[in-house]
């Protein structure tokens, strides 16, 4: 068997083979793949295999070809061949085959295994935001869960054994946090107390929410106001138990500094009443909005600067009036002067106690946050960036970019139909040749008038 049989065959199983003479002269090409058969592979035919590659791959090559000349294992290496789309990366190895000393190089396409590690790369960097994202939103809640001055506890809904109590619990119960967590939260009452409490438990458990109940706990005399909602965590479901004295006794230490966090918090903080009036902000939101004073935003409605024209807004109060809470709304945030900014919006309701309200973060979006894999053409806009301007811009303007992006992507589709040629490509789109280049210059698209077709 010959050397240009070899190749041929070869090539049948890989994506390229070439037969290289011993000065390195490509003699025959065989393609087994016919997306590098249409780069113009087959015209390396009596050119050096070195001048087929970029100036930082010649090196390698000359090193197969030395490795054969002096007889050793053969070994892979990659290197890149320019072409008119760009440099194509190709895996070789060569093995001396048939008389006169003449080399089979075998070669792989490297290009679908880079196109899966980016992808791969772009997954991870993903899930490391994601990730980081999540960190820092437990990183805020638990420091707002250790520093609250209203005692507050997580008690498992099966075993009502409980899982975590704050620093305020523990002050009230007389008890360190160690010592609550793991017990059964019923022990901390008398026992007409604990009947109450797992009857407000239950009803909870079944209706999501349920009045407050005022006992005694286990050897005092102060009645004690218990509240409970429902969460899930995973697969499991937990209580979020709020215990107060029916007294009113407070810790002003702790809801200082409360406050205080809240107030520094980087994401926006909202608490409006049940008809979304604005009863109180941090500094965020009021930057977010380009307000100067807290007064300029009480007794407003959160309507004003939050949504698209109000729809947004009815829908995220719906939700949380209905489920009790909501996470990462996606909506928009209208400044003072215009100005329009994309933002996530988590959502609560306190329907208990003398005013209910609701109490919103807001927290900005970086659009490109989260990078999708690049296809060979990308469109200037997706559908889902066009859709996400209703309400920001007009209609007629929507439709001039919806336009214009569907008039770019048929003239790209039409050069490429006729391999370049502008004078087939204005025949097929119906256009004057002139028409086409106007069109070419107004899309950015790279031609030079003087080409010849």
């Amino acid at each position: 068997m010959d050397a240009e049989i070899a190749a041929k065959l070869i090539a049948a199983a890989a994506d390229i083979a070439l037969v290289v003479d011993p000065k390195g002269v490509i003699r025959d090409v065989a393609c087994g793949n016919d997306e590098l058969a249409k780069e113009g592979f087959e015209k390396w035919v009596g050119r050096p295999w070195v001048d087929t590659v970029t100036t930082e791959s010649r090196q390698k090559i000359e090193e197969l070809l030395a490795d054969n000349a002096a007889n050793e294992v053969p070994r892979w290496r990659q290197v890149n061949h320019p072409t008119k789309r760009g440099d194509i990366p190709i895996r070789y190895t060569a093995v001396r085959i048939g008389p006169g000393a003449r080399l089979v190089a075998v070669g792989r396409d490297l290009r679908p295994v880079a196109a899966l590690q980016q992808r791969l790369v772009e997954a991870q960097q993903s899930m490391e935001r994601e990730y980081a994202r999540l960190r820092h939103a437990e990183t805020r809640y638990r420091l707002l869960f250790q520093i609250a001055s209203e005692p507050v506890l997580i008690v498992d809904s099966t075993s009502l054994k409980i899982v975590e109590a704050n620093p305020a619990s523990a002050q009230l119960l007389n008890k360190t946090a160690k010592r609550l967590t793991s017990r059964n939260f019923l022990e901390l009452f008398d026992a007409e107390g604990s009947k109450r409490v797992q009857a407000h438990l239950s009803a909870v458990r079944t209706a999501g929410s349920g009045d407050e109940v005022s006992v005694k706990l286990n050897g005092e005399k102060t009645d004690c106001l218990v509240s409970a909602s429902l969460f899930r965590q995973d697969t499991s479901a937990h209580f979020l138990v709020r215990l107060s004295r029916a007294d009113g006794a407070t810790a002003p230490k702790g809801v200082s500094k409360l406050f205080s966090v809240v107030e520094n918090l980087p994401d926006g903080f909202v608490v409006t009443d049940l008809d979304r009036r604005i009863l109180k902000v941090n500094a965020a939101f009021l930057d977010m909005v380009q307000l100067a004073t807290e007064e300029q935003a009480k007794g407003e409605l959160f309507d004003r600067w939050v949504g698209r024209s109000g729809v947004d807004v009815n829908a995220l109060t719906t939700a949380v009036r209905e489920h009790g809470a909501v996470q990462n709304f996606a909506t928009v945030l209208r400044g003072q002067f215009g100005s329009y900014e994309d933002v996530e919006i988590s959502a609560v309701s306190v329907l208990t106690g003398e005013h209910p309200c609701y109490g919103f973060t807001i927290r900005r979006v970086n659009r490109q946050e989260f990078p999708r894999a690049k296809g060979k053409k990308e469109l200037p806009r997706s559908v889902e960036q066009l859709t996400g301007l209703v309400g920001r811009v007009s209609l007629k303007e929507l439709v001039r970019e919806t336009t214009d992006v569907i008039e770019k992507l048929c003239i790209e589709a039409a050069l490429e139909l006729t391999g370049d040629n502008r004078a087939s490509a204005a025949e097929v789109l119906g256009l004057s040749r002139q028409s086409l280049y106007s069109k070419l210059r107004r899309h950015g698209i790279d031609f030079t008038d003087d080409e010849q077709d």
